[in-house]
């Protein structure tokens, strides 16, 4: 007998859940489909404006957003159905892969006319099969998430032995570039340790700062004089007995009189950070440009600027699209480091999940993508200068796709993230591909990784399971998603709520059977109390209330169906108590007052505004904002 028995299901929980669990593979499969539509395009967004040759006389153009020539010869990328099957690929020890194919121009003064041609770049990237995984050489393969700090700015902060003062330290991340280190010293002034090599006076960069344009229209630093980089701190560098940018100013040079400041400053910078080279300012310009302000070497990518935005409250100033370091960044992190070593804010929470981001399958395999066309711009630009002059050429004979293939297949061969699928069981299978590790390039060594960011930290909860972790060496650097959680755009890990509603509409039908909160007066002149409160509302009094017009009534706090998603940074901003506080019939809450984390402190459910569900591995509800 075929026929299939549908057994009832049974459920053990002890708190009804009414969440259907996601699509578990959800964050693998829309990872790669996010890569091969916006990911791609990013990509050769980046070498266009076109690839120009040494001499100018050549321009080799890749589709684009920007240029009027990709729109006018229609350049695009596409994908055409892979050549083989999964069964066959896996029968055969092929690569289940689809060819790319990309539309290119290539025009210059040595061209007689625009050629545009279609190229072949590979049968890459190898395709992702419906379970989320990917046939290399006939073996199924899996790109486990990486774990790692997100791009943005973090503040620490250690104690001085000898005066017991917090001295605060600064550290700007971009997705790619320079690193800045800012760190407060024993005498009270603040330095600049730039891309991990020499250091400056912070006063010496902020003045070079004034020198070049960020692309920012109401700039902070405009001439670099003593006057305006005091009038920025003024309000927040009070303390007369730590004036730190005053002691910073007594750490420069002196600089020649009568010229201007800020190009001294750039020259004084310039010196420090290259000091073979000979200082001229042209040189210095170029250089703290393309350190800073080029698209090409510095990249905040769009979670960098979210998290600058949020911490030092930019999103008024700065676009959330801008992903270059700005003068108003700068400005803000010196002034927040100060606050810190006044005591007037805290420091980081370093571990917490606000703090570090998710790297999907998608965006590791863009990464390797990107080296690959730094490499065949390269390959194209030498090709282009050994030509023979007056020759005109196709763009065939330009491209070469080696390096593009050479760093997939480097990924996908030897990369650490790149692992054989387990495949003990299809439950192994699953936990497999919802595993996130800390390790991998550009993450943490397990020989140097402590027991702080091994530990489970409070913002885990309903994101990361605290208890599947292997044993051994890499405890606490590999972990798995929790059963509800997701990944959102920005890459940190969401957990769902249900919001907990302390009013309803006068004219909703299910006020019916709510506490009231309020006294019902008819008419409003008189002040006569209908009912009074902590009434429960009937049907009579709900017919009441509407025909009285009443907008709002305030009723005792209750669950909702309505369920929303949060990541651990926008958590913070709410109250949070356990999950399995009693409810009554109604979906109220049957104490006056709860235990609330992160404080563990008791907070009464009249602050209640959003509540968080308690499904496997999600265990917490949600109160009002603090």
């Amino acid at each position: 007998m075929n026929d299939r028995i549908d057994a009832p299901k049974k459920n053990y929980a002890r708190i009804p859940v009414e969440q259907e669990l996601p699509q578990l593979i959800e964050v693998q499969l829309e990872s790669f489909e996010r890569l091969k539509t916006e990911g791609l395009a990013n990509l050769l967004n980046e070498v266009s404006p076109p690839i120009v040759s040494y001499g100018g006389d050549l321009r080799l153009h890749f589709p684009s957003n920007t240029p009027p020539l990709a729109k006018e010869f229609d350049l695009k990328f596409w994908f055409e159905e892979p050549k083989n099957t999964i069964e066959e690929c896996l029968e055969r020890d092929l690569t289940y892969a689809c060819p790319l194919y990309v539309s290119v121009l290539l025009e210059g003064a040595d061209q007689t006319e625009a050629v545009r041609q279609d190229l072949f770049l590979g049968d890459f990237p190898p395709e992702m099969t419906q379970k989320g995984t990917f046939v290399i050489n006939g073996t199924e393969r899996v790109v486990v998430s990486q774990l790692i700090r997100s791009p943005g700015v973090y503040f620490e902060a250690d104690q001085d032995r000898a005066t017991g003062r917090m001295m605060s330290t600064a550290k700007l991340i971009p997705d790619r570039g320079a690193w800045m280190e800012f760190e407060t010293r024993k005498n009270d002034f603040i330095i600049l340790k730039f891309n991990r090599k020499r250091t400056v006076p912070i006063t010496v960069f902020l003045r070079a700062l004034a020198a070049l344009d960020d692309g920012i229209a109401d700039s902070p630093l405009k001439t670099g004089s003593d006057e305006e980089i005091m009038a920025l701190f003024a309000d927040v560098d009070n303390n007369p007995e730590h004036p730190y940018i005053e002691n910073s100013f007594a750490q420069e040079p002196e600089y020649v009189t009568g010229k201007d400041i800020a190009k001294e400053a750039l020259l004084e910078f310039y010196r420090r950070l290259r000091p073979g080279e000979p200082p001229i300012v042209e040189n210095a310009e170029n250089y703290l440009r393309e350190q800073l302000f080029d698209p090409r070497h510095y990249d905040l990518e769009l979670v960098g600027r979210y998290k600058l935005n949020q911490k030092l409250d930019l999103y008024d100033i700065i676009p959330g699209t801008h992903r270059m370091i700005t003068k108003h960044d700068i400005v803000r992190i010196i002034r927040h480091m100060i606050q810190v070593n006044n005591g007037a804010i805290p420091k980081d929470d370093i571990d917490h999940l606000g703090n570090r981001r998710v790297k999907t399958v998608g965006e590791l395999i863009q990464n390797k993508l990107r080296v690959g066309l730094r490499r065949m711009e390269r390959v194209i630009k030498e090709r282009m200068s050994i030509r023979d002059a007056g020759t005109s050429v196709l763009p065939a004979s330009l491209v070469n796709i080696r390096p593009l293939v050479a760093s997939l297949r480097e990924f996908f061969g030897s990369s650490q993230l790149s692992q054989f699928m387990e495949e003990t069981n299809p439950l192994s299978e699953l936990r497999h591909k919802r595993t996130i590790s800390a390790l991998g390039p550009g993450g943490l060594r397990r020989e140097r990784a402590g027991f702080d960011v091994r530990d489970v930290h409070f913002s885990h909860y309903g994101r990361i399971c605290p208890i599947e972790t292997p044993e051994g060496p890499n405890i606490g650097l590999i972990g798995r998603l929790a059963a509800f959680a997701r990944v959102n755009e920005f890459g940190f890990i969401e957990t769902p709520y249900r919001k907990v509603a302390q009013n309803m509409r006068g004219d909703d039908p299910n006020l019916e059977g709510h506490l009231l909160r309020q006294n019902i007066v008819d008419p409003p002149e008189t002040g006569e109390i209908v009912y009074e409160t902590e009434t429960r509302v009937d049907k009579k009094m709900a017919k009441k209330i509407k025909e009285l017009g009443i907008e709002v009534v305030d009723v005792r706090p209750y669950i909702t169906d309505q369920v929303v998603f949060l990541s651990a940074d926008a958590e913070d901003k709410y109250v949070i108590a356990q999950a399995n506080a009693p409810l009554n019939e109604y979906g109220e809450f049957c104490t006056v007052t709860l235990a609330a984390m992160p404080t563990s402190s008791r907070f009464t459910t009249m602050k209640i505004s959003t509540l968080l569900m308690s499904p496997p591995l999600i265990r917490l509800w949600v109160f009002r904002p603090r």
